[in-house]
């Protein structure tokens, strides 16, 4: 297995660097100076990126192709993380959605969802976290988004894995308190991509453009984000109260959950 070795900054791993999100991250991580591993499904696209990526920055970028909606891809990558002490970051981004109603979804569609957003980025996060906090240092970052923050129209199964990655992220930030490892949520809005087209977006009214970032200044903001220490990274909401009120009130509500007397509403007439 190749280790990659020539920067001080150490490698990071992108997951869906093929295109997207994930490729603006792998061009601006490797123009910071870090070593990357590039990890997808398409492989050509991958060795044209890590090509332009060694050339343009002169660092080292290898292909990893692996399927990360099926177990033996998960492996691959798990294996990778525990083995490697070049490893200092993994930004969890590969994921995509559906543009439809979960009765109109086919099952086979909802289990690859379900296995990439949300089982693929917790055992993934999981030996991150472990191999960063015994090298000590290190960072993750996960992507979620906008959706995630309450329920939207047309993505019942797309909205609640990125909801799942809300709460998981933020309990890993919980978990590393004190140490060196940095875990941060990107929590994107609609941005151009293509997920957009595989979701199904191109079927539909295109989105107003006042609404739509564009993947580098995603990126961008998003990595300003990291180096500001922010927990929570969300570059299109510019109040920022919104974030806190929103953590502020799921707080309160879980407090509120715990109690043995029902509420008053309940009681019987």
């Amino acid at each position: 297995m190749n280790r990659l070795i020539s920067s001080k900054l150490g490698a990071a791993i992108v997951t869906g660097a093929s295109s997207g999100i994930g490729k603006v991250y792998a061009e601006r991580l490797a123009a910071r100076g870090h070593d990357v591993v590039l990890v997808a499904r398409r492989e050509d696209r991958l060795r044209r990126l890590a090509a332009e990526l060694a050339e343009r920055h002169g660092v080292l970028a290898e292909v990893l192709v692996c399927d990360l909606s099926k177990p033996e891809g998960v492996a691959m990558l798990v294996d990778r993380l525990e083995a490697d002490a070049a490893i200092s970051m993994l930004v969890n981004n590969a994921g995509f959605s559906a543009l439809k109603p979960l009765t109109q979804t086919p099952d086979e569609t909802i289990a690859s969802m379900i296995a990439l957003n949300v089982t693929a980025l917790t055992l993934l996060s999981k030996v991150a976290i472990a191999a960063f906090t015994s090298r000590g240092r290190g960072a993750l970052i996960n992507i979620g988004s906008g959706a995630g923050f309450a329920p939207y129209p047309g993505i019942p199964v797309y909205g609640a894995t990125k909801a799942y990655v809300y709460l998981f992220t933020q309990s890993l930030q919980s978990e590393v308190e004190g140490t060196p490892v940095r875990v941060q949520l990107v929590l994107p809005g609609a941005v151009v991509s293509e997920g957009w087209e595989v979701a199904g977006g191109t079927e539909l009214e295109p989105l107003p453009p006042e609404i739509v970032m564009t993947t580098e200044d995603l990126v961008r903001a998003a990595l300003r984000g990291l180096d500001l220490g922010e927990r929570v990274t969300a570059p299109s909401v510019h109040d920022e109260a919104l974030l806190r009120d929103y953590e502020a009130a799921g707080s309160r509500a879980l407090q509120g959950a715990f109690d043995a007397t029902p509420a008053a509403r309940y009681a019987e007439p």
